[in-house]
């Protein structure tokens, strides 16, 4: 007997490590449509041209919304399949507003604890490096690293991608 697909799903990995393709390809098999929340804000035209590919390669049926902060919210409000990519550019974007992180860190576990439908959430794993050399990067990698941990011990399943390739941390059904 095949066991049910995970409720929530954390994926990992390094800057082009295929993590997003990889998430995608999750949710591409599962019926739709799909709310793709995206958290990436188009600063400059080397951004923009990043979230456009992003974009062109999402099928059509997909609903696209920009949330940059108010992530919790936005799962909270949805009603069926969500991917969210990134947490670690929702993460830069509260830094930069000053926001209270613990706070939102609490309510987007909340939210994922509750969302209505399968849940995909996609992130960087910025921990594996040297270690930064101003505050405010190591705040960034701090906080990264305290809310991966607090997303991973509720989530079905972890999966860190490198190279492409799907490594299970977490099998579902793993406490």
């Amino acid at each position: 007997m095949r066991s049910p697909a995970p409720r929530t799903t954390l994926v990992l990995g390094g800057a082009r490590s295929g993590k997003s393709a990889y998430a995608e390809s999750l949710v591409e098999a599962a019926p739709g449509p799909w709310l793709y929340l995206a958290t990436a804000q188009a600063w400059d035209d080397e951004m923009r041209a990043r979230i456009a590919l992003h974009r062109a390669r999402r099928p059509a049926n997909w609903i696209t919304r920009d949330v940059p902060t108010a992530l919790a919210g936005a799962i909270a409000e949805s009603g069926g399949p969500v991917l969210v990519d990134c947490l670690t550019l929702w993460l830069t974007n509260l830094l930069l507003a000053d926001a209270d992180l613990d706070a939102a860190t609490e309510a987007l576990c909340a939210a994922c604890a509750d969302a209505r439908g399968p849940l995909v959430l996609v992130s960087n794993e910025v921990g594996l490096g040297i270690v930064p050399d101003n505050a405010l990067a190591r705040r960034f990698r701090d906080a990264a690293g305290r809310l991966h941990q607090r997303l991973a011990a509720d989530a079905d399943r972890v999966v860190l991608v490198v190279a492409g390739l799907p490594l299970i941390v977490k099998p579902q059904g793993t406490p």
